[in-house]
């Protein structure tokens, strides 16, 4: 068995299989078209205003996403979590229910840009390590938590270890401050309670902004000197299965993409509207609905979001993206944020949805998350999905032109095409890069 400071020591990317490293770039990509689209969001303005004000750049000075400005590490930390995190489109993972990229990456993109600002060169052969580094044992650190915890908690309880594992390769942290790093993190880490968010949507969402500023505030204070308990995810006896494989099997391959940027709970009954959209001549006619029933399991019954009074409501809820999707005839950012909150014609469908949980697509929870919707039309005629489950999921996942589509779509809107062609290349050829300043670039100024 591989001890965890020496996988995050001697990995190379180079030496991963094919299809991780294919994997580990949409990754990448993924985010990074997100943190584009959610460059203006309103918790990305507020969290702007706050890192600016209150850990204003010195010593160490890392940019903002699609910013310029420069605020310490920390600060770019909590930014960027919290900017991924307010356009619900990222990857994720079944068995940790949650997502390490949008802690991992913009956290990492921190740390790199600090290390720039002080002169050393990062090759991107390095930097996909460190990456590769930072989700695998962020994803096996969230489901070992998910496997001994009886409560369901956000994704930054456990994307910490993640950024810990990513920064302690990029530092050169010797075992014993990784082992403090490690326990510092975890012990840190914020344990919210994520159905009150499901519940109570706000710009909180699944915590990624604490667990990025945990990742990276645990690093500096192991360095201080300061010392940490050790990570029970990691360490406890009970969880050496989820690490017994470390190096072999890759978690990052489990990972699903998402099609649209609303929860993924939501997404198996989008699926199955979107197929129907498709096979029907004409398309569905809103006005032709008499009503939608959409059969799902316990925690996406509990999205709702018939009448959203913000993005955060819109993108955890089901009923707006669904009926928004019908209207408009997609669902992109656009669709769950702005005016489309106010859309009267969307609005007035999803009064004609109703979501209900049902017995089997509950008990097949988590291991699938499954949907079936109804739609009954004023004419009487109705129509009927089978149990769908979202396309994304590992076995049936997007095509790379779906992931360059989903790309475009996101970023498109505050990028121009030249630029979005640039940052599609420096991506898939960056373990080419003596040094990866040109992506930083790319990613990194207004």
């Amino acid at each position: 068995m591989m001890s965890l400071f020496a996988f995050q020591r001697h990995l190379q990317f180079s030496e991963l299989p094919p299809s991780t490293r294919q994997t580990l770039k949409r990754s990448l990509l993924d985010i990074l078209g997100i943190a584009a689209a959610a460059r203006d969001t309103l918790a990305t303005r507020a969290l702007t205003r706050y890192a600016l004000e209150h850990y204003p750049s010195g010593a160490l000075a890392s940019r903002l996403f699609f910013d310029g400005r420069q605020a310490h590490p920390l600060g770019a930390s909590w930014v960027g979590g919290f900017c991924v995190d307010s356009i619900d489109a990222h990857e994720g993972h079944f068995a940790s229910k949650g997502h390490a990229g949008a802690t991992v990456v913009p956290a990492l993109f921190a740390l790199v840009d600090a290390s720039r600002e002080r002169g050393r060169t990062i090759s991107g052969e390095e930097f996909l390590s460190a990456l590769c580094i930072g989700y695998e044992s962020a994803l096996r650190a969230g489901s070992a938590l998910m496997a001994t915890t009886q409560d369901y908690h956000a994704s930054g309880a456990f994307s910490g270890v993640g950024v810990v594992c990513a920064g302690a390769r990029l530092m050169g942290l010797d075992e014993t401050h990784f082992r403090h790093a490690l326990g510092i993190a975890e012990y840190f880490g914020p344990r919210c309670p994520m159905m009150r968010l499901i519940d109570h949507p706000s710009m909180l969402r699944d915590a990624h902004g604490a667990g990025a500023f945990s990742g990276v505030n645990a690093l500096m204070l192991a360095q201080a000197g300061l010392t940490g308990a050790p990570a029970s995810t990691v360490e406890d006896e009970g969880v050496a299965p989820f690490w017994g494989d470390l190096g072999e099997r890759w978690e990052i391959d489990a990972q699903y993409f998402k099609l649209w940027p609303v929860c993924r709970w939501a997404q198996p009954a989008l699926t199955a509207v979107s197929q129907m959209m498709t096979s029907c001549p004409g398309g569905i006619e809103a006005d032709a609905i008499e009503h939608i029933r959409v059969e799902t399991f316990h925690e996406s019954m509990r999205l709702q979001g018939h009448v959203p009074a913000s993005s955060d409501e819109a993108q955890y809820g089901l009923a707006f993206p669904l009926a928004a999707m019908i209207i408009r005839g997609r669902l992109g950012a656009g669709e769950v944020n702005g005016e489309a909150l106010h859309d009267e014609q969307i609005l007035s469908l999803c009064q004609r949805i109703e979501i209900v949980e049902v017995a089997d697509l509950s008990a097949r929870f988590p291991a699938e998350i499954l949907s079936r919707v109804h739609l009954t039309f004023k004419n009487g005629r109705r129509l009927s999905s089978d149990t769908v489950a979202a396309k994304g999921d590992p076995e049936s996942p997007l095509s790379q032109a779906d992931m360059l589509e989903k790309f475009r779509d996101l970023a498109g809107e505050h990028l121009a095409d030249e630029r979005l062609s640039a940052i599609i290349g420096a991506v898939y050829t960056l373990e080419q890069a003596e040094d990866c300043t040109a992506l930083m670039n790319l990613v990194l100024e207004a």
